[in-house]
Protein backbone atom coordinates (compact mmCIF):
# COMPACT_ATOMS: atom_id res chain seq x y z
CA UNK A 1 0.00 0.00 0.00
CA UNK A 2 1.35 3.28 -0.78
CA UNK A 3 0.55 6.98 -1.20
CA UNK A 4 -0.17 9.98 -3.34
CA UNK A 5 1.89 12.40 -2.94
CA UNK A 6 0.91 14.81 -5.35
CA UNK A 7 -1.55 15.37 -8.30
CA UNK A 8 -0.12 17.03 -11.32
CA UNK A 9 -2.10 18.30 -14.58
CA UNK A 10 -1.66 20.68 -17.37
CA UNK A 11 -3.98 22.46 -19.93
CA UNK A 12 -1.29 21.84 -23.06
CA UNK A 13 0.71 18.73 -23.82
CA UNK A 14 4.43 18.85 -23.72
CA UNK A 15 4.76 21.36 -20.62
CA UNK A 16 5.49 20.11 -16.95
CA UNK A 17 1.97 19.67 -15.38
CA UNK A 18 0.89 21.72 -11.75
CA UNK A 19 0.10 20.30 -8.46
CA UNK A 20 -3.13 20.30 -7.63
CA UNK A 21 -4.82 19.31 -4.46
CA UNK A 22 -7.74 16.81 -5.87
CA UNK A 23 -8.99 16.05 -9.22
CA UNK A 24 -11.58 13.90 -10.36
CA UNK A 25 -11.05 10.45 -12.44
CA UNK A 26 -13.36 10.19 -15.33
CA UNK A 27 -14.33 6.67 -16.11
CA UNK A 28 -12.19 5.66 -19.47
CA UNK A 29 -11.06 9.56 -19.61
CA UNK A 30 -8.12 9.92 -17.36
CA UNK A 31 -7.96 13.20 -15.07
CA UNK A 32 -10.66 15.87 -15.83
CA UNK A 33 -8.77 19.22 -18.00
CA UNK A 34 -5.40 17.30 -18.02
CA UNK A 35 -4.60 17.13 -21.73
CA UNK A 36 -3.47 13.45 -21.72
CA UNK A 37 -7.40 12.49 -20.56
CA UNK A 38 -9.12 11.22 -23.50
CA UNK A 39 -5.76 9.09 -24.62
CA UNK A 40 -4.70 5.73 -24.77
CA UNK A 41 -2.33 6.96 -21.57
CA UNK A 42 -5.08 8.67 -19.11
CA UNK A 43 -3.22 8.63 -16.00
CA UNK A 44 0.63 8.76 -15.63
CA UNK A 45 2.19 7.65 -12.65
CA UNK A 46 6.17 7.97 -11.30
CA UNK A 47 7.17 6.69 -7.96
CA UNK A 48 9.00 9.36 -5.67
CA UNK A 49 11.68 6.74 -5.34
CA UNK A 50 12.28 7.11 -8.80
CA UNK A 51 12.47 11.00 -8.65
CA UNK A 52 14.99 10.16 -5.90
CA UNK A 53 17.29 8.86 -7.94
CA UNK A 54 17.68 11.69 -10.18
CA UNK A 55 17.94 14.45 -7.27
CA UNK A 56 21.39 13.66 -6.83
CA UNK A 57 21.94 15.75 -10.49
CA UNK A 58 19.32 18.18 -9.98
CA UNK A 59 17.80 18.52 -6.16
CA UNK A 60 15.19 21.49 -7.48
CA UNK A 61 13.33 18.23 -8.77
CA UNK A 62 9.32 18.94 -8.08
CA UNK A 63 5.71 17.08 -8.43
CA UNK A 64 4.90 17.56 -12.56
CA UNK A 65 8.43 18.34 -13.97
CA UNK A 66 8.24 14.56 -15.45
CA UNK A 67 4.63 15.30 -17.06
CA UNK A 68 3.12 12.86 -14.16
CA UNK A 69 -0.18 13.05 -13.28
CA UNK A 70 0.52 11.59 -9.96
CA UNK A 71 4.10 11.48 -7.93
CA UNK A 72 3.55 8.20 -5.50
CA UNK A 73 5.46 6.75 -2.36
CA UNK A 74 5.65 3.26 -0.97
CA UNK A 75 3.60 1.54 -3.65
CA UNK A 76 5.13 -0.82 -6.13
CA UNK A 77 5.51 0.75 -9.46
CA UNK A 78 8.10 -1.18 -11.08
CA UNK A 79 7.27 -4.20 -10.15
CA UNK A 80 3.78 -4.40 -11.59
CA UNK A 81 1.95 -5.79 -15.22
CA UNK A 82 0.32 -4.83 -17.70
CA UNK A 83 -3.61 -5.55 -16.81
CA UNK A 84 -3.15 -5.11 -12.94
CA UNK A 85 -5.36 -3.05 -11.20
CA UNK A 86 -4.99 -0.98 -8.17
CA UNK A 87 -7.30 1.85 -6.18
CA UNK A 88 -6.64 5.27 -5.52
CA UNK A 89 -9.49 6.64 -2.70
CA UNK A 90 -13.32 4.65 -4.17
CA UNK A 91 -11.40 4.53 -7.64
CA UNK A 92 -10.34 1.97 -9.41
CA UNK A 93 -7.20 1.83 -12.39
CA UNK A 94 -5.86 -0.90 -14.52
CA UNK A 95 -2.12 -0.65 -15.79
CA UNK A 96 -1.82 -0.30 -19.69
CA UNK A 97 1.29 0.54 -20.67
CA UNK A 98 5.22 0.52 -18.43
CA UNK A 99 7.07 3.30 -19.41
CA UNK A 100 7.35 5.25 -23.04
CA UNK A 101 9.01 5.87 -25.87
CA UNK A 102 10.84 9.27 -25.47
CA UNK A 103 10.41 11.13 -28.77
CA UNK A 104 12.32 14.25 -28.23
CA UNK A 105 14.88 14.52 -24.89
CA UNK A 106 12.75 16.63 -22.30
CA UNK A 107 14.78 19.43 -20.86
CA UNK A 108 15.79 17.01 -17.39
CA UNK A 109 17.38 14.63 -20.32
CA UNK A 110 19.13 17.58 -21.50
CA UNK A 111 20.22 18.38 -17.89
CA UNK A 112 21.29 15.09 -16.45
CA UNK A 113 21.94 12.69 -19.11
CA UNK A 114 19.00 10.51 -18.67
CA UNK A 115 15.17 10.47 -17.43
CA UNK A 116 13.43 8.22 -15.78
CA UNK A 117 10.04 8.39 -17.15
CA UNK A 118 10.47 6.52 -19.92
CA UNK A 119 11.59 3.63 -17.80
CA UNK A 120 10.09 3.76 -14.54
CA UNK A 121 6.64 5.80 -15.38
CA UNK A 122 3.37 4.02 -15.65
CA UNK A 123 0.10 4.19 -17.45
CA UNK A 124 -3.41 3.83 -16.48
CA UNK A 125 -6.81 3.96 -17.93
CA UNK A 126 -9.50 4.65 -15.28
CA UNK A 127 -11.90 1.89 -14.62
CA UNK A 128 -14.48 3.56 -11.74
CA UNK A 129 -13.54 7.07 -11.61
CA UNK A 130 -14.63 9.37 -8.76
CA UNK A 131 -12.75 12.13 -6.85
CA UNK A 132 -8.94 11.73 -5.72
CA UNK A 133 -6.81 14.01 -3.00
CA UNK A 134 -3.29 14.76 -2.46
CA UNK A 135 -2.83 11.81 0.70
CA UNK A 136 -5.39 9.30 -0.43
CA UNK A 137 -4.19 5.55 -0.05
CA UNK A 138 -2.83 3.89 -3.65
CA UNK A 139 -3.44 -0.27 -3.41
CA UNK A 140 -2.63 -2.79 -5.59
CA UNK A 141 -5.90 -5.08 -5.77
CA UNK A 142 -5.02 -8.97 -5.92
Amino acid sequence: MGQVLAICVSKKKGEQKKPVYSAILIEEHGIEGDAHAGSGRQVSLLAVESVDKMRHKLPTLKAGDFAENLLVSGFPITFLRVGQQFSIGSTLLELTQIGKKCHSKCEIHKAVGFCVMPTEGIFARVLKGGEIKTGDEIALIS
